[in-house]
């Protein structure tokens, strides 16, 4: 059994939990989420709290209960908490892009990048998540999805990583590159 996954999840006020099959939805002021889950995990909403129950619980041999589903518990119980949290609060990244010439900015549904290749790289916004630059090198990434935020900001990161020797290209603002020394000449 998960110790996390027994802890209830609190709804707070302004926000829905409906629970339909093995489908949860999450409603708030920021926005809609929506996660079906495996049949092996039961949840439950009642009184402004959300219970995450693993259905395959049985006694083991030593009389202690064994449930099958136990990562998925835990793991559950951790993602209808950061939809609720999502859906209330939002989400963020902040992403710093570093280099002469490197820049960005928000063209519609799309992010045009210039990071020193030929070609601009235009990105594609996914919905639900809000892109803000502020001074054409600060960029926010905002969402109720907490792992569509990290992936958006993963991709826009993928495309220059910062590099060793000079640190330039996208990182995530308070990372530490370790920097490198490069030749001297003797």
């Amino acid at each position: 059994m998960s110790r996390i996954g027994k802890q209830p999840v609190t709804i707070p006020a302004g926000v829905k939990v409906a629970v339909a099959g093995n489908v949860v939805s999450v409603e708030g002021p920021k926005g809609k989420l929506t996660k079906p889950f495996p049949k092996e995990i039961g949840v439950t909403v009642a009184n402004n709290v959300v219970n995450v129950a693993d259905l395959t619980v049985k006694k083991g041999k030593d009389g202690k209960d064994v449930g099958t589903a136990g990562a998925l518990h835990g793991t559950i119980r951790a993602i209808i908490r950061n939809m609720v949290e999502g859906v209330e609060k939002g989400y963020s990244k902040t992403l710093l892009i570093e280099g002469v010439g490197f820049k960005a900015a928000v063209k519609g549904k799309q992010l045009d990048l210039a990071l020193g290749f030929s070609h601009p790289i235009l990105f594609n916004i996914p919905d639900q998540i809000k892109i803000t630059v502020d001074e054409n090198t600060k960029l926010t990434v905002e969402g109720p999805d907490k792992q569509v935020v990290g992936q958006v900001a993963a991709e826009i990161r993928g495309y220059y990583p910062p590099e060793p020797y000079k640190g330039k290209g996208v990182r995530y603002v308070g990372e530490h590159i370790v920097r490198k020394e490069g030749k001297t000449v003797q």
